[in-house]
């Protein structure tokens, strides 16, 4: 799959988020990266398809607001791309990915996203 392409795919998971869900997201931002670079403190060769990064719509007080920077949802293209043996397993892998880390900027965590099959 190309790099556009698999932008596409991103594109559509994002389009795919229900309304009365997508109108609630404030103030973030999503971009697409080949891999995850660890970072100090990382566990070893730890591979991610996604990554979210910024403060939760439920922990977001008056104080947000003045002047925040936009949250960041990352997907990354090669992990996910390495993962899959057919276009179709990478279009369901984005949308799954995409789910995922927007949940996270609603609030909900890890433990509970795999209760939920979008683990």
């Amino acid at each position: 799959m190309s790099e556009d392409e698999f932008e596409e795919a991103v594109d559509a998971a994002l389009e795919a988020i229900p309304r009365r869900i997508a109108k609630h997201m404030d103030n973030v931002a999503v971009f697409i990266e080949d891999r995850y670079v660890p970072r100090p403190g990382d566990a070893p060769g730890i591979e991610l398809l996604g990554l979210y990064e910024g403060i939760p719509l439920t922990e977001r007080g008056e104080w947000y607001a003045a002047g925040s920077l936009p949250d960041r949802i990352t997907i990354f293209r090669e992990p996910i791309l390495q993962m899959c043996s057919s276009r179709d397993e990478v279009v369901e892998e984005i949308t799954v990915t995409v789910v995922h880390e927007f949940a996270h900027h609603f609030g909900i965590d890890d433990s509970r996203l795999h209760e939920l099959g979008w683990g």
